[in-house]
């Protein structure tokens, strides 16, 4: 199959798409924040794929989908979907991954805000410095750059 016949089922899965965020590298289709077919075996880049297919779910406080997310219920339920377990809370999720530097970090990795020793949100890393995550009341899951560095990066196993 070439990489022109797969553009509509990627940009279905991806959802909407412009023509700016999709690019043809080496007979392949990239869209940022979504893995290729080739990585999509693992638990990492399956929960990240669920994670964008969420793209303008509602924010709702204490939410764990399928409609409506809170960070955490984002996390939570994209990996679910990807076969792996989570407790419920960010802070929770960060004592249960294998924590990593960020020079280590994967598409699929979570990364978690901190204000001092005490985490207080979640996302999973997309690449290139941006995380999908369910910010906050009035917002909608989306796709946005890490805004600051007090972050940790953790890695379900």
């Amino acid at each position: 199959m070439t990489a022109l016949n797969r553009v509509p089922s990627l940009m279905v899965r991806a959802g909407t798409a412009s023509a700016f965020a999709i690019a043809a590298v080496g007979g392949s289709v990239v869209i940022p924040g979504v893995a290729s077919d080739a990585a999509a075996a693992t638990p990492a880049t399956k929960a990240l794929q669920v994670a964008a297919s969420k793209k303008g779910a509602p924010y709702r406080y204490g939410a764990t989908g399928p409609g409506r997310f809170d960070c955490s219920g984002l996390t939570l339920y994209s990996y679910k979907k990807a076969g792996k377990k989570l407790p419920r809370t960010a802070a929770q999720q960060y004592n249960k991954t294998h924590h990593i530097s960020a020079g280590s970090r994967k598409a699929g990795d979570l990364v978690f805000f901190h204000s001092g020793s005490s985490v207080y949100h979640v996302g999973i890393y997309a690449g290139g410095g941006k995380i999908w995550h369910a910010p906050k009341t009035g917002d909608v899951v989306r796709l946005q750059k890490i805004w600051t560095k007090s972050v940790w990066y953790g890695r379900v196993s």
